[in-house]
């Protein structure tokens, strides 16, 4: 395939940011699609050409297969980068690309087909002498099947989705009950977000650390390189929140079984391009068992770049265009350690709930060590249409302790006036001791106590100081924004002012 002379950027938001600076530092010309909600946004104004899609839902507009194809056509694009979420593991999106003859940034639709399946995808597994957590072979049909077979593997269980991720169609069972109970409201949230309704049981682990690595296949998926590994323990609702690399608990000989597992997981689903193979470590045995592969770029792909010294957006690109690798195993080096925080527009006091709103003020970090990928900037508005991703904060250092400190001092810095944001959340993750320790698990939240520190700090806050940015902020708002979002007791959700370095909330 010729080089790219221009490429269309199929999302939004800092991910859209990345491929775009991507493509300017490759020389390529770029082209975007925006929503109706993101007119305004830094993205569409750093993309060399922007093309409308009208409405602001995203099935009108970022899942809008046909009409993505359609502008890819009008604008002559060689090829679309779908980024991470919406599109990007769509199999019959890569399948229309192809039929356009439009390259598609990523693995083949065929290959989506197949690791979008979780139950084959651990078949596949276990075919290739890859361990897997005991689990339902096939997707169960109704309650009554599902409590047996929970009951034969012993509990607690997961009711997963056989299709989709990011923490959405997965609920915990304890007992026979719960299985009944849930399942059928797994099943409608596994339709509803996936367009499948098929329900799988797995054994839950006790206490498991969440550990994926990141992979890089040729356009054949007959080379397959592993680039490290990443702890994604720390989570909230099966999603990640902090992202570690390398993981505090792997030593060289886990290292490599993680990398030939996940090899050998990316050749039996002939990868090509960027994408990551997840894993479960038993906390008490050490034990790892295959979870799922991702086929696309990842959210904390920053932390693998800065402690491999590589640009995997532009890899992608050099995969798409010629086929071969622009790496080799003998290059890659990893060293130090790198540590990313989710910003998100979420308030952790009140359940992570997602809360919108207009960014006031703005102040990012920056420093020796400190990357920041965002699509933030002051007067835009945070909208209830799409993901509560708003920034990036990553810190690389030459040890764990060197990155936990720029880390945290980058998340002191951190400012963003206007909504709650974790970023008070991961300011307590950086000093807790557990976190210092590395004693991380899934269930990091409910062990560490950070959330009860959180709200006993938020109590702390200076109250007049407070008083004042809230009323300010609310004046500001109270013009522009019809609705606010409401905190789990009902009220409005009192902005992120950054006061004195606190969180403040209205409690």
């Amino acid at each position: 395939m010729p080089d790219f002379g221009r490429v269309l950027v199929a999302n939004r938001g800092e991910i859209a940011l990345r491929v775009l600076r991507a493509l300017r530092t490759l020389g390529i010309e770029s082209a975007i699609t925006y929503s109706d909600a993101d007119a305004t946004a830094l993205p569409t104004a750093f993309a060399d050409r922007a093309y409308r899609l009208p409405g602001v839902s995203a099935v009108d507009t970022y899942l809008n297969a046909e009409a993505i194809v359609e502008v890819a056509r009008q604008c002559d694009a060689d090829a679309i980068h779908p980024g991470y979420g919406f599109l990007s593991e769509n199999a019959a999106f890569a399948r229309l690309c192809r039929e356009h003859s439009i390259g598609f940034v990523g693995p083949t639709s065929e290959t989506l087909a197949t690791s979008g399946n979780k139950i084959e995808c651990k078949k596949l597994a276990e075919a290739n002498g890859v361990p897997v957590v005991p689990y339902s072979r096939e997707a169960l049909e109704d309650p009554e099947e599902a409590a047996r077979f929970a009951s034969d593997i012993g509990f607690p269980v997961l009711l997963k989705s056989a299709f989709g991720g990011g923490g959405r169609g997965i609920r915990e069972a304890t007992s026979r009950e719960e299985v009944r109970d849930a399942f059928s409201s797994v099943r409608r949230e596994a339709e509803s977000a996936f367009g499948r309704a098929a329900v799988f049981v797995e054994k839950r682990l006790q206490r498991p650390r969440h550990i994926e690595v990141q992979i890089f296949g040729n356009s054949t998926g007959s080379e397959v390189i592993p680039l490290g590994e990443r702890e994604c323990s720390i989570q909230r609702r099966y999603q990640k929140l902090v992202e570690i690399s390398p993981s505090p608990v792997v030593d060289e000989e886990s290292r490599a079984r993680l990398a030939d597992y996940a090899a050998t997981m990316a050749r039996a689903v002939r990868y090509a391009n960027a994408g990551t193979v997840e894993f479960l470590r038993d906390s008490a045995t050490g034990a790892l068992y295959f979870l799922e592969v991702n086929a696309r770029l990842q959210v904390e792909h920053p932390v693998t770049e800065l402690v491999t010294g590589l640009d995997l957006v532009a890899a992608q690109f050099a995969v798409a265009q010629h086929g071969s690798l622009p790496f080799r195993p003998e290059n890659v080096r990893p060293r130090g350690v790198a540590i990313e925080c989710r910003i998100n527009s979420e308030d952790p006091l009140h359940d992570f709930l997602p809360v919108t709103g207009r960014i006031e003020h703005l102040r990012i970090p920056a420093g020796p060590g400190i990357r920041v990928d965002t699509a933030l900037t002051e007067g835009m508005e945070v909208t209830p249409y799409y993901d509560s991703l708003l920034a990036k904060a990553v810190a690389w250092g030459a040890t764990f302790e060197e990155a936990r400190a720029r880390e945290l001092a980058a998340l002191n810095e951190f400012r963003v006036v206007g909504v709650p944001t974790t970023i008070p959340f991961h300011r307590e993750v950086m000093v807790a001791p557990r976190f210092i320790a590395g004693d991380l698990s899934t269930a990091f939240l409910d062990e560490s106590g950070i959330l009860p520190r959180l709200a006993e700090r938020a109590r702390e806050a200076d109250p007049d100081r407070f008083a004042i940015a809230a009323f300010l902020l609310a004046q500001s708002r109270a013009a522009r924004t019809p609705a606010r979002s409401l905190g789990s007791r009902g009220r409005p959700t009192l902005p992120n002012a950054g006061v004195g370095g606190r969180f403040v909330d209205g409690l």
